[in-house]
C-alpha cells in the first residue's frame, strides 16, 4: 500500500480525502470561505489571502511565502489540522489571528487573543519607515508614548525605529497590557518599554514625550452596533469612539500639548473621520500621512499646533 493509498484509506469517510497538496487546500479554503460569506480586514482582504494565512500558519511556514509550497503534498495529520482550522474560522467567525494566536505588521509578529484588538494600524506601516515624513532625526527621539497600546505592537515598532528612545505604552485595559507584556518580552525590550495603565492622559501627569503615537477607538456607535461577527469578536472598548467616533480623538488632541516637548509631534489614526475632525477643529492645519493602503486616515500635529497650554 502506498503512502497516498494509506492516507486516502484513513480519510475515506471525510469529504477532504482527495485534497493532497497545499494548492488543493488553498482552493478548498477559498471556496468554503466565499460560500460562507466571511468578512476580512484583520490582516487579510480576501478569501484567498485568508486561506493562505491559515494554511501556512497551520504548517508553520512563512505566511508571506506561498509560491514555494503550492505543490507540496501534505500528511494526513496536516490535512486534518487544516480542515479543522477552516471549519473553526467558518463556525466561530473569529478573526483568523485569534485562531492562530499571531498577527503581523510587515515582517513583525505579535501575540494576540480576544483580550486585544488584532493589530492592523497604518501607523505601524509608517513606523516601519521610521516616520520619515515627520521625524528628521530618529536618534533625536528620546521619549515616545504609545497611547491606547493594545497588544503593544506600535510601542515595539517605535522602540525598533528609534533606538535611542525610552517608550511608554499606556492602555486602560489590564487585559490588553498583559498581552502587551508578553509581546514586549518576546522582543527583549523590557528595559526600554514601560507599560502603564492609564485612561488616556489620567495616569500620565507630568510625563512629556518627543513623539506620541496613538491608534485610539474611533468607530461610530452606529457602526459598532452593526459590526459583522469578525469585528464584534474584538473588545468593544477598543473600537467604540462615541456617536461620531471622535470622543477619544478630541480628548487626545485637547490634552496632548501638556505631554509633548517643545518640538514634539503627535501622530493619530482616526479611520474615516477626517471630514468630521477638520470641521471640529477648523483652525488647525492637519498634516495627513498617507500610506500604501490608506488616504486621510492618519494625521500629524506639532506641539505648537495643538490647543491648550504647553510647558517646560
Amino acid at each position: 500500500m502506498t503512502d497516498d493509498t494509506a492516507d486516502r484509506a484513513g480519510l475515506v469517510n471525510e469529504p477532504i480525502a482527495d485534497l493532497v497538496t497545499l494548492r488543493d487546500w488553498l482552493r478548498y479554503g477559498v471556496s468554503r470561505f466565499a460560500a460562507a460569506g466571511l468578512v476580512y480586514g484583520h490582516g487579510t482582504e480576501s478569501a484567498l489571502d485568508e486561506a493562505a494565512f491559515l494554511i501556512l500558519s497551520s504548517l508553520s511556514l512563512p505566511v508571506d511565502q506561498l509560491e514555494p509550497w503550492l505543490d507540496a503534498r501534505l500528511t494526513r495529520d496536516e490535512r486534518r489540522a487544516i480542515a479543522a482550522l477552516i471549519d473553526e474560522r467558518i463556525a466561530t467567525r473569529k478573526p483568523a489571528p485569534y485562531l492562530t494566536g499571531v498577527a503581523y505588521i510587515g515582517p513583525y509578529s505579535f501575540r494576540v487573543d480576544e483580550r486585544v484588538i488584532v493589530p492592523r494600524s497604518y501607523i505601524g506601516e509608517l513606523l516601519l519607515e521610521g516616520l520619515g515624513t515627520v521625524v528628521a532625526d530618529p536618534d533625536g527621539i528620546g521619549r515616545v508614548l504609545d497611547l491606547c497600546t493594545g497588544s503593544g505592537c506600535l510601542a515595539i515598532l517605535a522602540a525598533l525605529a528609534f533606538p535611542s528612545a525610552a517608550v511608554d505604552a499606556a492602555d486602560l485595559s489590564a487585559d490588553a497590557l498583559a498581552v502587551a507584556a508578553d509581546n514586549v518580552a518576546d522582543y527583549g525590550l523590557e528595559d526600554r518599554i514601560r507599560l502603564l495603565r492609564s485612561d488616556l492622559w489620567q495616569g500620565l501627569d507630568g510625563e512629556r514625550y518627543d513623539l506620541i503615537v496613538t491608534n485610539p477607538p474611533y468607530v461610530t456607535s452606529a457602526a459598532v452596533a452593526s459590526f459583522p461577527p469578525e469585528y464584534a469578536a474584538e473588545p468593544e472598548m477598543a473600537h467604540h469612539g462615541g456617536e461620531d467616533g471622535l470622543d477619544l480623538v478630541r480628548a487626545i488632541i485637547d490634552g496632548a500639548r501638556r505631554h509633548l516637548g517643545t518640538d514634539g509631534t503627535l501622530v493619530v489614526e482616526i479611520g474615516q473621520g477626517r471630514e468630521a475632525l477638520e470641521a471640529a477643529y477648523p483652525d488647525i492645519a492637519f498634516l495627513w500621512l498617507d500610506t500604501a493602503g490608506s488616504s486621510g486616515e492618519v494625521f500629524c500635529l506639532s506641539a505648537d499646533q495643538l490647543p491648550g497650554e504647553g510647558g517646560e
